[in-house]
């Protein structure tokens, strides 16, 4: 579907309807490649894995406490729509992006 397709659609949209379709591509845009998200009243509207409620901070906690990534990933085996190698390769964030 093309933009130009799209419009009349858009433009059709109660403004409620138009907010969340905002905010649904707002976050698409902001999330695309780290996989990390931040919601309101989602684990205190900390950083998390994309998808799911685990904080980023506690992630990053159990690493300075001494978790293995292979620890952490048995813990948290999320996000498990990845094949196993990604899986193996999946790492923390750096804090800058936090």
């Amino acid at each position: 579907m093309t933009l130009k397709e799209l419009e009349p659609q858009l433009l059709s949209l109660t403004p409620t309807a138009k907010a969340q379709a905002i905010q649904i591509l707002a976050q698409s845009l902001a999330h695309t490649s780290q996989g990390l998200e931040k919601t309101p009243g989602v684990v205190g509207g900390n950083a998390r894995i994309l998808g799911t409620r685990i904080s980023v901070w506690g992630l990053v906690e159990s690493r300075r406490l001494g978790a293995t990534d292979t620890q952490l990933l048995e813990d948290y085996p999320h996000p498990m729509h990845l094949p196993k190698q990604q899986k193996l390769r999946w790492k923390l964030p750096q804090p800058k992006i936090l």
